[in-house]
């Protein structure tokens, strides 16, 4: 409730009323301190006749529990340190937005720390460690692998969402099955006939890259079929995608399909097309990943290899409220599968 203001009439200047407190609360309630600070707090015993009462003092006198005050006694700060470095991607837009939105649906606070641009990783660190986060989620491929393992030597429970399993033992990880995707873009690009097939992808470095190049080859080659050709950006952007799709136009090559590692990456891909004049799907298939909402407008209406963001998203908040309640518990890796999205950038099947 925001403080009310009153002018004295020596000054002329605004006084501040007091903030009703916990006592008054629990004066008018007619029940210990000790009861108004079980009813503000998530899992503490308190009966429901206690609860109303409790609730009624504090409708009537607009009282608010200090969070600060109730961390130092829980010696919790409701606090989720939220880390990552892609925000020029509009993925990760829709991923933050989900991230927030269910981190608040728990009563809890995301402290966001924006790693791109090269941020160091070691202020980041500094900065979950000052604030007291209960836990962390690392939002991210591209960020090392090794600052995921300094929060965890940190003590701070850690989960790597959209990571890849396989890293130190103390991070846990949720998020798609990279490779499996890759595979499932090499079935549907054969089965639609395409033959001369390139590889668009973001950071070569990142995991993410890796892995759904890797899947991608591996059913080619079942196919009887080898990678054309691949190019990678420095980022997930749209930007990216636009010049590595004017590159491989440039090389030739004979393409007639090009998979990209990323949705945004393939509508950028889509826009050099229209740019130079390149039909899709007649002359050039394009499938994208992720199913972004850009990717179903009417606009773009991108074939695409969809991960289940949402699942991964709700999965990482549990698993890491899991680990803050039990620190000591073993490190898990969840990985979910993708599925092929049909849209208008693949000509009919053969």
């Amino acid at each position: 409730m925001p403080e009310k203001h009153v002018m004295t009439a020596a000054s002329g200047r605004p006084h501040r009323e007091r903030r009703a407190t916990a006592r008054q609360v629990a004066e008018l309630a007619g029940v210990s301190i000790s009861a108004v600070s079980r009813t503000f707090t998530k899992g503490a015993s308190v009966s429901a006749a206690t609860r109303q009462k409790v609730l009624a003092a504090t409708r009537s006198l607009g009282y608010q529990p200090n969070l600060l005050a109730r961390s130092l006694m829980t010696r919790r700060t409701e606090l989720i340190g939220l880390i990552s470095n892609n925000f020029d991607n509009p993925a990760f837009m829709e991923i933050f937005d989900l991230f927030t939105r269910r981190l608040q649906q728990r009563g809890l606070r995301p402290l966001l720390a924006n790693l791109s641009g090269g941020a160091g990783t070691e202020g980041a660190l500094d900065m979950l460690l000052q604030y007291h986060v209960d836990g962390v989620i690392v939002a991210s491929s591209t960020l090392p692998p090794q600052f995921a393992e300094a929060c965890a030597e940190a003590r701070l429970p850690v989960v790597q969402a959209f990571g890849r399993p396989g890293g130190a033992r103390a991070v846990n990880v949720v998020g798609a099955d990279n490779l499996q995707g890759g595979r499932l873009a090499a079935d549907l690009l054969c089965r639609h006939g395409y033959r001369n097939i390139a590889f668009l992808g973001g950071p070569q470095g990142a995991t993410s890259t890796e892995d759904r190049l890797e899947g991608l080859s591996a059913n080619l080659a079942k196919a009887g079929l080898r990678l054309a050709a691949d190019v990678y950006g420095h980022s997930y952007s749209h930007e990216a995608g636009i010049a590595l799709m004017r590159e491989l136009l440039k090389r030739g090559h004979g393409i007639d399909a090009v998979f990209c590692g990323d949705d945004i990456l393939a509508i950028g891909a889509l826009d050099a097309c229209r740019e130079a004049g390149v039909d899709v799907p007649g002359r050039i298939g394009i499938v994208g990943f992720n199913d972004i909402a850009m990717a179903g407008w009417p606009a773009y209406n991108l074939t695409t290899i969809r991960q289940p963001i949402a699942d991964i998203i709700a999965t990482a908040i549990d698993l890491v409220l899991s680990v803050v309640d039990e620190p000591d518990r073993a490190s898990q890796t969840r990985m979910f599968g993708c599925e092929a999205v049909l849209r208008g950038t693949l000509r009919a099947p053969n």
